[in-house]
This record gives structure tokens, C-alpha cells and sequence, in this order.
């Protein structure tokens, strides 16, 4: 066979693996810039790969997009100012009802119970909570690819799970919603002391504007603009946004303003994502104004 006709063979061969491993990139890391990135990469790998080598083409292309997913994840916690790829994930907005039995079947949905804890995921367990319960990748093939044994990545997997199922906890819902109210109450208040008792001392604040994504980290500095933006909104209504607390704010003449997102974690606000781009906000199905 010739050079030509081997290539195009490998080129099948991979595009026959690349919406499975497009899935996986997105899931580790919530950005289609990102997991494009990777897969782009991971075919630049297997294309100076000698493919007689490879015994098993799917669990090799895995290996190689797990770990250059972990990288990724890895480079963020380094660099956090860093912009997220293509900006914060597609938010799916529902109005927030607090029935119970509402609650229960909302949170239910696999996806939104991963968007829901997913910031709160260490890279390692990140990693294989998404192989190992969304793709059904063994953990020993995990492990090889966090460098860790079979029984320590099955511990990560577990302790990732655990705080999914506590997400999923109705009971849990209602704990984070007074967090918000309080950190809400708090900036409207402009009670600096107690935005700083509701924040965690690492908060992650993520925006994503018409310009970009801007990151701020750090109780002391994500408290100082919640003070400055309290008032900016003429209306506001209480949501959820993929599974979490959530606020949709209106200007005066009924176009949205914002779109924010809370996630808690141990009692606190850990992360607030907050979109304000105007043609994404355009693009949502927002409900309407209370």
C-alpha cells in the first residue's frame, strides 16, 4: 500500500472516532474552542504515529484526548485570568419553581446535574467522573491516563459522584438558594462584611461580555463588584440556570441585562458566572420579566 493510501486510511479510520471524542473534550472542558483544540491535536498525534503500533484505535484516542483535556484543565488553575475558549458554556434557563417534585425531576437530568458541579470538580476527578460514568471508560485505562493506580482513580470517580448526588439533593437546592439570597441581600445592602462571610475565599467570578470573558478570583475582589453592580438592573427574577441558582435582570425597557449563575459549594459561593453579551442573551429563551 502506498504512503497516500495508508493516510487516508488513518484520516477514515480517526474521522470515524472524532464526534465520540468531540463529546468527550466538550464534558471535561465545557468549552467547543477547547475541544476542537484537542481533537485537532489529537489527530496531529496519531498522524505522526506509526499505527501499527496502536492495538486498540479508540482506547489510544481517548488516552491521548484525556490527557491533553487534563492540560487543559491543569493550565487553567495556573493561569486563571486566562479566557475559557469560546466563552461560558450555553446556559439552559428555566423559570425556578420550588416544588419539590419539581425539583427532583429537574434535577435528575445527568447533563444538567454534571453543568451543576462541574467548576467545583478538581481536573483529576473532572476527568474521570466524565470517562468513567458518561463514556464507560474503565478506570484502569483512566489511570494510566491521570498516572495514578486503578483503586485511586475508582476514589476520584467515587468522590466526583458524591458531590453530583449531593447537587441532585432537592434538600441541596434549597441550601444554595438561601446562600444566593444572602450574598443578594448582601450586595444590595452594600454590606461588605457580609458578602465576605457568603463568598468563598478562592470565588471564581466569570464574565463573559460582547468584548470577551473576564476572569476575577478572590473573595475581597469579587465583593467589591457585587457593591458596584447591585443596582445596575431595573428588574430581576429568580431561576435556575443548568440546575443552579440563577438571576435574569432586565433594563427599563425590557431587554435582557444579564444572565447569573451561582455555584455553591460547603455553604458558600464558590463561583459566579454572569453573561451579559447581548447577542447570546439575544439568542436564549429567557422567560419573562416577574
Amino acid at each position: 500500500m502506498t504512503d497516500t493510501g495508508r493516510s487516508d486510511l488513518v484520516a477514515e479510520a480517526f474521522e470515524a472516532h472524532r464526534d465520540r471524542l468531540r463529546a468527550v473534550a466538550y464534558r471535561v472542558l465545557g468549552s467547543h474552542a477547547d475541544a476542537e483544540d484537542v481533537v485537532q491535536e489529537a489527530w496531529l498525534r496519531l498522524s505522526r504515529q506509526d499505527t501499527a503500533t496502536i492495538e486498540n484505535l479508540a482506547g489510544w484516542l481517548t488516552t491521548v484526548v484525556g490527557r491533553l483535556s487534563l492540560d487543559v484543565l491543569w493550565s487553567r488553575q495556573t493561569r486563571p485570568e486566562a479566557s475559557v475558549g469560546d466563552g461560558l458554556p450555553e446556559f439552559v434557563v428555566t423559570v425556578d419553581d420550588p416544588a419539590p417534585e419539581d425539583e427532583a425531576a429537574l434535577a435528575d437530568s445527568v447533563g444538567l446535574a454534571l453543568l451543576v458541579v462541574l467548576d467545583s470538580l478538581g481536573p483529576s476527578e473532572r476527568l474521570a467522573f466524565v470517562l468513567h460514568d458518561l463514556f464507560a471508560v474503565p478506570f484502569d485505562e483512566i489511570g494510566q491516563i491521570l498516572g495514578k493506580s486503578t483503586a485511586a482513580t475508582k476514589m476520584l470517580a467515587s468522590r466526583a459522584r458524591r458531590k453530583v448526588r449531593e447537587t441532585r439533593r432537592p434538600a441541596a437546592l434549597r441550601e444554595e438558594r438561601e446562600v444566593v439570597q444572602a450574598f443578594l441581600a448582601a450586595a444590595r445592602g452594600g454590606d461588605f462584611e457580609g458578602l465576605l462571610r457568603v463568598l468563598d475565599p478562592e470565588v471564581r467570578l466569570t464574565v463573559d461580555t460582547a468584548d470577551g470573558v473576564v476572569v476575577t478570583l478572590g473573595a475581597t475582589k469579587v465583593a467589591a463588584g457585587a457593591q458596584l453592580a447591585a443596582g445596575a438592573a431595573a428588574r430581576g427574577r429568580a431561576v435556575l440556570v443548568d440546575g443552579r441558582p440563577g438571576i435574569v435582570s432586565w433594563r427599563e425597557d425590557g431587554s435582557p441585562l444579564s444572565v447569573v449563575s451561582f455555584t455553591v459549594v460547603d455553604g458558600r459561593v464558590a463561583g459566579i458566572a454572569i453573561l451579559t453579551d447581548p447577542v447570546r442573551l439575544g439568542s436564549m429563551d429567557l422567560p419573562s420579566p416577574a
